[in-house]
């Protein structure tokens, strides 16, 4: 098994041949991990990389690469720690910052919507599964939007070629410029906004990476504001809240009315995300020869 450069610090402490198991160790903050922070846990992710070598003796291979996403739950009332055992009590300094911290993500989904996916590889024609949130801590419930994306080659966001895929306050324009599945799905929960964007690629020469950036912005869910989620489909935009009215305004120019009280913005981003082209087998060639054979007698 070849580990990864960054899962290196990772060592297995134990083998069981008999059960074919390798026990691997490592603090909560090593081997690359990934920490998620929701409402009632904090969730340490761990991607196990397996690459299979070449049989013996050849320059083959009879088995396809693997990743197994391993996720460590712990309840958030608990201080997490590889230290000695400490209280489980929240201080009060954490409690205040919980309080007044907003924080947003952009995360990559499973076609279900149940889990984060991993790994980030896509091919021409998948449909990206993305989900915006706010993480709302003991605030008051909050309702999410995407007031603009991008997408570019390379992590800035400025960067050319770049595509803006969602723009004016919250139009997605990926479907009604290219014709594409691209949309919003309707709102499940206030605080998380999911669509679905196809798989596309940059002109040749930029490579397979992309890197998607959004402006996200939370608003009170108690009241109604001019913030919208709108999707095109059959020639006409429909919002993701069922108030296909907030749409008119996407192939003008959109306005919010401004900054306002019980409105926070934050910029969240997703990337690398690698888009191949399809691998396609070779035409097979058939070539059918037609044989004439003279009957006995007739040109003679």
């Amino acid at each position: 098994m070849d580990v990864p450069q960054e899962t290196r610090d990772t060592r297995d402490t134990k083998e069981d041949p008999s059960a074919q198991v390798l026990i691997f160790e490592s603090e909560l903050h090593g081997c690359g991990s990934r920490l998620q922070m929701t409402e009632d846990e904090l969730v340490y992710t761990f991607t196990l990389m397996y690459v299979p070598k070449v049989l013996p003796g050849t320059s083959i291979m009879r088995l396809n690469s693997a990743a197994v996403d391993i996720r460590c739950h712990y309840l958030r009332e608990h201080n997490v720690s590889s230290d000695a055992l400490r209280p489980t009590w929240v201080p009060y300094a954490a409690t205040k910052v919980a309080e007044e911290v907003l924080v947003f993500s952009l995360r990559l989904m499973t076609d279900d919507w149940k889990f984060e996916r991993a790994p980030n590889t896509y091919y021409l024609g998948d449909i990206l599964h993305i989900e915006a949130a706010v993480i709302q801590y003991n605030h008051v419930p909050l309702r999410v939007f995407a007031h603009s994306c991008v997408a570019t080659a390379v992590p800035d966001m400025n960067a050319s070629p770049r595509y803006s895929f969602i723009e004016n306050h919250g139009c997605l324009f990926d479907a009604k410029l290219t014709g594409s599945r691209s949309r919003f799905l309707p709102r499940a929960q206030d605080d998380k906004l999911q669509f679905e964007l196809e798989a596309f690629r940059f002109a040749q020469g930029h490579g397979d990476d992309i890197y998607i950036t959004c402006q996200l912005v939370a608003t009170l869910a108690s009241t109604v504001s001019n913030h919208k989620a709108c999707s095109f489909s059959n020639n006409q935009w429909t919002c993701s809240d069922g108030m296909d009215e907030m749409c008119v305004c996407c192939d003008y120019m959109c306005g919010t009315g401004g900054a306002a009280d019980g409105q926070w913005e934050s910029e969240a981003s997703l990337g690398p995300i690698k888009v191949k082209t399809g691998v396609f087998e070779p035409a097979t060639i058939v070539n059918v020869i037609s044989v004439y054979t003279d009957p006995v007698g007739c040109c003679t």
